[in-house]
């Protein structure tokens, strides 16, 4: 009997010895092999670097208006392992957070994971409610929600950014790296259940910059409103509106129609948010003449007294000219030509005088053909004949044969209120803390020649022109008219136009050049028609809102 517990002792000695050794073995190796990754292990437990959202720049109008500014928002989130009673909070969350409750409870329920988005960027004043149900499973951190205060206002130029703050269209996207700023770091300790008790360091986001354009809201507002009520009265495809300053290159309002609520992006259209003054190409029509009446008289070949034979209708190569009219054969000066819009006229002045070489380098040193270079994405440089067959000298001077964009026209016709002058049109006055370059420059016409022009457009709406329409009480107005047939795939589609008025106000010292564009109106399709009267009330808005005096004494009716 001794024999046996003696034999018991030992092995029960043997035993604790054993695993003594064990243990010994196991804390040499813990302590050398596996102390570096146990190490990290436990310092990933308790410590932590979480990155801190920069703030996006602002961006403003001309008066200081934002258009464009981050508010404080709060993401919920959730670790589905960590969530109690799934279909209880969902209800809640949904009810408080103004969801809808099969989502949330998918995201609550969501297998093989320890996050999931409850809701991106949610009310900060609903997300606090939630937080204080303290619900299972639930967390939140801050972020920044780009927001529209001014809606629909210059929506298709200002664009919009994605959840995550990046620029996606518009001048956002253009200007993305200069309103994005740089994120800020910070390391913090965290007790076993995971508390935050200090922080190690910081450093803090540096927020993106401020940008001011040269786009005035309320110059922005009415233009729209006079584009909806066109674009309605005519039941048109759409309308564009550009109101530029001449001697700065600044555009003061960019306007389509339809327009869109930029905070409802998402579920808009891509054509609806396309800004067509900028990416669009049509035929000008006779808006085009100035460049085949501009470049004769500057390379001395005509002058407005210059009188030309104009019959009905003209035959050049295997193509036939008319007039919008039908007239008997007259002789007509170069000023009643561009006044009256006359085909015939403008074609026998190319044909006769500038020939297709002068008129290619016209067409060039206008500026038709490429981009203007304005601040703004997706610009189009338009497009010109590749090749001339006979018949192309009889179409491409009265502005068919040829595309081009609403920026290209307004910018053309800026640099000939501007004494000749072109001035690279923009959308952004200054970026903040960053120095500008001032806007390229190029001369289109000698002084002399563009004061010519000047007073030849005036005629187009006060001498029986074909822009009567745009005349306004007490200011001169400069201007022409265009209408153009849309080309389709088997040459011009009957019944669809391109209406335009493109005007300078006032002609004696130009403060404004406007073009109104309207697309595919029905029942009227001329420019001077459907154009000419938007102008008008744009046009009469912005002299009032911007103090211009008038240039011409009212005559009083009675």
């Amino acid at each position: 009997m001794t024999r046996v517990v003696n034999s018991r002792i030992r092995l029960l000695l043997t035993s604790i010895v054993l695993v003594f050794a064990v243990l010994l073995v196991r804390e040499a190796w813990i302590a050398t092999v596996r102390a570096a990754p146990l190490a990290a292990m436990a310092q990933a437990q308790t410590k932590a670097t979480l990155t801190i959202p920069a703030a996006r720049g602002t961006i403003f109008d001309a008066v200081g208006t934002p258009l464009a500014l981050g508010v404080q928002a709060t993401t919920v989130y959730v670790d589905p392992t960590a969530v109690a009673h799934p279909a209880s909070e969902a209800t809640i969350a949904a009810r408080i957070l103004g969801l809808k409750r099969g989502p949330v409870l998918r995201a609550l329920t969501t297998t093989g994971t320890h996050f999931a988005y409850v809701e991106r960027k949610a009310p900060a004043d609903k997300a606090a409610l939630l937080a204080k149900r303290n619900l299972s499973g639930f967390h939140y951190y801050g972020e920044e929600r780009r927001t529209y205060p001014q809606g629909s206002v210059a929506a298709q130029v200002v664009g919009y950014a994605g959840i995550d703050n990046n620029g996606l269209a518009g001048l956002e996207l253009e200007l993305n790296s200069q309103l994005t700023g740089v994120p800020g770091r910070e390391t913090i300790l965290r007790d076993p259940m995971g508390r935050t008790i200090d922080v190690e360091s910081s450093v803090p986001a540096r927020p993106g910059r401020d940008v001011f354009l040269t786009i005035d809201h309320r110059i922005q507002a009415d233009a729209e409103q006079v584009l909806k009520a066109t674009v309605a009265k005519w039941h048109a495809k759409d309308a564009t509106a550009i109101v530029m300053d001449p001697h700065t290159g600044g555009i003061l309002a960019m306007a389509v129609e339809p327009g869109y609520n930029a905070n409802n992006f998402p579920s808009v259209s891509p054509a609806i948010e396309t800004n067509h003054a900028v990416s669009d190409v049509y035929e000008p029509g006779s808006v085009f003449k100035v460049v085949t009446i501009g470049g004769a008289l500057a390379d001395h070949l005509v002058t407005p007294k210059t009188t030309f034979r104009v019959p009905d209708s003209l035959q050049v190569a295997d193509r036939v000219i008319h007039d919008a009219e039908i007239h008997p054969t007259e002789r007509m000066t170069v000023s009643q030509i561009l006044q009256q819009s006359s085909n015939v006229g403008t074609v026998t002045i190319a044909e006769t005088k500038l020939g297709e070489a002068r008129l290619k380098r016209w067409i060039a040193r206008f500026g038709f053909g490429k981009p203007t270079g304005i601040d703004f994405p997706g610009e189009s440089p338009g497009l010109l004949p590749p090749f001339w067959s006979g018949s192309t000298i009889g179409n491409v001077p009265i502005g068919q044969g040829v595309s081009v964009t609403a920026i290209q026209l307004a910018s053309v016709y800026s640099a000939i209120a501007n004494r000749g002058l072109w001035v690279q049109p923009h959308l952004v006055d200054h970026v903040e803390g960053q120095r500008m370059p001032a806007p390229k420059t190029r001369r289109i016409l000698p002084a002399p020649v563009d004061k010519t022009l000047l007073t030849m457009l005036k005629g187009v709406v006060s001498d029986t022109g074909t822009g009567e329409a745009a005349a306004l009480p007490g200011y001169t107005v400069a201007g022409k008219t265009g209408t153009a047939q849309k080309p389709g795939p088997n040459g011009y589609t009957p019944g669809e136009y391109v209406a335009t008025f493109i005007g300078i106000v006032p002609e004696s010292a130009p403060r404004l050049v406007i073009l109104v564009t309207v697309d595919e109106p029905r029942g009227a399709y001329y420019g001077g028609t459907v154009a000419a009267p938007a102008f008008a009330q744009i046009a009469n808005f912005d002299l009032q809102y911007l103090e211009v005096p008038p240039d011409l004494a009212i005559t009083p009716h009675g």
